[in-house]
């Protein structure tokens, strides 16, 4: 693991802040014949960060802009790599499409939230590039029907660091971000922050606080309650952090959300959800599958399936409540490391938002 730098950590930018950025300065390249540089664009939380321009190069019917991702403070394998993006027209009424340069994988796999045979852009950056051109096309009278291909030279080595090539993702790296920013990785700050928020959840006499592991299971949660904004700790993947915390700083009650790959590592006993730091056990996901009811031809789908997410959607077709089971086991795993002293329910939601599941004695 990288050594933490001293004093504050400096945030930086996803790859796919870094991709919407450079397709923005392509396009209005592709129309104009200038590149803005630097060249700004709107996260999904508001910030406007702007960013400089590192390459920049056009031909006939095309143009395409380079910037390099800045990952902050954060160990991120792709700090420093080139993000290129070609902006074309595409054929009409094709809307936004994408494509997987060099350095970019494709998925191969179910399981992912982009389906096999997609360039590996995952839903988020799809969605600020589309939305982007789509801004910049009103404003700047050029297409709306264009092909846009995505590159990171280099990444087809960098992709072999991460867990692509074990989740089907083949050919390079994925191009990813729900925030557009990176939160600089440090296990003692972020667990230092976790353990603020529950002293001002105190502080101010909250009985009920959540604990989330991303954006996608936080909104969820928000959905069913109309809990005060300081009540949501930043837990990610440190249940541990607040689980710990919480034993001898306890809340009467405890929402702990997130999708079903998370909570089964925590069915399984792990604090620590990290994906380089505990690994969702297909083979106990098979076994807990038979306890409630599967059978050996299920079972064995299970244990070879390719994600967590492609499991659930296994138990969805056989009507299976392995979700359900999943979230008991998770929530007596977390009641036993408060050791009594909060009242924890456990949330399981699925990729888009949903719940699937809900364990709260």
């Amino acid at each position: 693991m990288a050594r933490k730098p001293s004093g504050p950590l400096r945030r930086g930018w996803t790859t796919g802040a870094c991709a919407t950025a450079a397709a923005r300065a392509a396009y209005a390249a592709l129309v104009t014949g200038a590149f803005p540089d630097p060249v700004s664009i709107t996260l999904p939380k508001g910030e406007t960060p702007a960013f400089p321009l590192a390459r920049e190069s056009q031909g006939e019917g095309w143009a395409e802009a380079g910037i390099v991702k800045d990952a902050g403070d954060d160990p991120d394998v792709t700090h420093g790599a080139l993000i290129l993006v070609r902006v074309a027209p595409g054929p009409a009424g094709s809307g936004v499409r994408f494509r997987a340069g060099e350095g970019v994988g494709t998925v191969t796999r179910p399981g992912l939230p982009i389906p096999p045979g997609e360039p590996a852009i995952n839903p988020v950056p799809r969605r600020l590039m589309t939305e982007t051109i789509a801004a910049d096309s009103a404003m700047l009278g050029g297409p709306v029907d264009v092909e846009i291909t995505v590159s990171v030279p280099g990444g087809a080595a960098l992709a072999q660091k991460t867990w692509n090539p074990r989740l089907g993702i083949l050919g390079g790296l994925s191009i990813l971000g729900t925030t557009g920013v990176v939160v600089p990785f440090s296990c003692s700050a972020w667990i230092h922050s976790i353990h603020r928020g529950v002293d001002v959840a105190r502080a101010n006499g909250f009985d009920h606080v959540a604990g989330c592991t991303g954006s996608t299971s936080e909104a969820g949660v928000r959905r069913l309650y109309a809990l005060p904004e300081e009540a949501f700790l930043d837990m990610g993947d440190f249940a541990g952090g607040l689980l710990k915390y919480l034993r001898r700083h306890p809340v009467p009650r405890l929402t702990l959300g997130g999708g079903f790959g998370k909570i089964s590592k925590l069915a399984a006993g792990h604090l620590d959800l990290h994906s380089g730091r505990s690994q969702v056990d297909l083979d106990r996901l098979a076994e807990t599958a038979r306890s409630v009811g599967a059978g050996d031809a299920l079972a064995a789908r299970i244990a070879g399936a390719n994600t967590a997410n492609e499991v659930l959607g296994l138990a969805a077709e056989a009507r299976l409540p392995l979700a359900a089971e999943i979230a008991r086991q998770a929530r007596a795993v977390a009641q036993e490391t408060v050791a009594g002293q909060v009242a924890v329910e456990v949330l399981v939601f699925d990729r888009q938002g949903a719940l699937v599941a809900r364990a709260d004695g």
